[in-house]
């Protein structure tokens, strides 16, 4: 009897919480949660038609440049440039950068690609900074190179005794070396980049040409966009990055990242901006923000192409995302003040880079995806006070949508699951997006893109036809399995009482992190 009361006692004091909490969320839901609600629907809103906006002045701007069939590379007469440096014979003295860690995988292909450049052999100087902490990976990079070295390559093996600053550190220490004083310029290819032989023909006349021109970019091109469906749609958005935005700021005169590789740079643009610095994971962007606060100019050669290597395991992007979605943010924290007060470039200039290049592009854009569409908007189904704006949910999101998706053509048909896998990374690029604003923990999490390359694909495809070992950690993944399931109430209240039909959507958005978050993307390769 003395157990039952008690029972009877802990039974009433549970029914008596739970109408308590009851009667408090009736009375907070009107007056506090709809009206901040509501607040953060007309915020989302105003950051929508921000980026609208940005990408309609780009569509406008390329549409122009289509039109008029004259980009800005197009003015310089690089036929005629190259006939005076082999007539006269004055060719600048380049050096070739190829920094590398643990590439086992690629490092052949790399510095195959960077020696078989085509340039006057006592002109040019291949430096190969490994970083490698595998000595047998360590051993076969060195033998590589000597192999090189024997067949008269002047070709220079650079190792650090640390990783302290990791990529931007390497790349600093290289150009301490004391051959590099007789170099005019270098260029940078990341492991997995494979330049044809006339590239240094096709990208240093220009700097020949014009003073005034830091750096010299050349747009990506992917050897294994066809081999999963994560790589074609890691394609679609990066072919609107180098169709779109860099074509924009190179056509306008205005503003563009450097990409980290794939590009020429002057060395006394360099050394004017203050050289490699290590203070955020996006150096490549440090530097060229720096740069052009020094009034220098950049260009970029739409039509040449250099071949790489997209993440194709779900980890291996995600891990690249936040650090190219962290870097920005802390970066944007860093220079803001320096930008304002730079006295070299104009306040056009200056708005262009905080506004559009950092404000819009790389916090607002990764903020409003995830926090309009994959938690406001679910979130709206279950309050049906609060309406939403049709212009800001369907109209705005699916012109932006069309405008990135035209620019690979080959991949329309795939524009549905772009939406919704951009929604999904959207979680992570917010997450990391705000710690790089607070610069708080993993701010500096530096983790290398894991490449496979083809001989590294065909090892991993007969591994995984035997067997396939993999940790639950790496399959299953809480935060997207957690949104999954808060999307998917979301659709069925919307289903049982709502009165729109966002449930279309959101069932296919919750369908999108389940996939992810149980581990159904990209390609699948066994743990050694």
């Amino acid at each position: 009897m003395r157990g039952l009361a008690l029972g009877d006692q802990v039974g009433v004091g549970n029914g008596v919480a739970a109408e308590n909490l009851r009667l408090l969320w009736k009375q907070a839901r009107a007056p506090v949660v709809v009206p901040l609600l509501q607040g953060a629907v007309y915020v989302c809103a105003a950051m929508s038609v921000m980026l609208f906006m940005e990408r309609v002045y780009m569509a406008v701007v390329i549409l122009c440049v289509k039109l008029l069939r004259k980009k800005r590379y197009t003015k310089y007469g690089l036929e005629a440039m190259k006939e005076d440096l082999e007539n006269n014979n004055n060719h600048p003295v380049i050096l070739v950068q190829v920094p590398m860690y643990n590439e086992k995988e690629v490092y052949r292909l790399s510095i195959g690609a960077a020696c078989g450049l085509s340039w006057p052999p006592d002109r040019i100087i291949i430096q190969v900074l490994d970083d490698s902490t595998d000595p047998f990976i360590k051993e076969l990079v060195q033998l590589e190179c000597q192999r090189w070295a024997a067949k008269g390559v002047n070709i220079k093996y650079e190792i650090r005794s640390n990783r302290n600053g990791y990529k931007a550190g390497a790349l600093r220490e290289g150009l301490k070396k004391p051959y590099v004083k007789e170099c005019d310029y270098v260029a940078i290819f990341d492991a997995d980049f494979q330049p044809e032989a006339d590239y240094l023909w096709r990208t240093v006349p220009f700097l020949l040409e014009n003073p005034e021109l830091a750096l010299v970019q050349a747009r990506w091109k992917f050897v294994n966009a066809d081999e999963c469906l994560l790589t074609r749609l890691q394609e679609m958005s990066l072919d609107y990055h180098f169709s779109v935005e860099q074509e924009v700021g190179s056509s306008t005169y205005s503003f563009f990242g450097f990409n980290g590789t794939a590009g020429v740079w002057r060395l006394q643009a360099i050394n004017d901006a203050g050289g490699w610095k290590d203070r955020t994971t996006v150096e490549d962007m440090d530097l060229a923000v720096r740069a052009s606060l020094k009034g220098w100019k950049f260009v970029f050669v739409g039509d040449l192409s250099v071949k790489n290597e997209l993440p194709s395991t779900y980890k291996a992007y995600r891990y690249q995302q936040h650090r190219w979605s962290c870097g920005p943010a802390n970066l944007f924290r860093k220079m803001l003040k320096e930008i304002i007060f730079s006295e070299r470039v104009s306040m056009l200039k200056k708005f262009h880079v905080i506004y559009a290049f950092f404000f819009v592009r790389k916090i607002v854009a990764h903020l409003v995806t995830f926090f309009f569409y994959c938690v406001i908007i679910p979130t709206c189904v279950l309050f049906p006070e609060i309406r939403l704006p049709k212009l800001v949910t369907v109209y705005i999101p699916s012109t932006i949508t069309i405008l990135n998706a035209i620019c690979t053509p080959r991949s329309v048909h795939l524009l549905i699951f772009w939406i919704l896998f951009e929604n999904v990374m959207s979680m992570h690029r917010a997450k990391a997006t705000i710690i790089g604003l607070l610069e708080a923990n993993r701010v500096n999490e530096w983790v290398v893109t894991e490449k496979l390359g083809s001989a590294g694909k065909q090892k991993a495809a007969s591994k995984l036809s035997k067997k396939l070992r993999f940790r639950i950690g790496e399959r299953f993944h809480v935060m997207e399995v957690l949104m999954g399931s808060y999307l998917f109430y979301c659709a069925i209240y919307d289903v049982c009482l709502g009165r729109d039909h966002f449930y279309i959507y959101l069932f296919l958005q919750a369908a999108a992190f389940f996939i992810m978050g149980f581990g159904y993307v990209g390609t699948l390769v066994p743990n050694q």
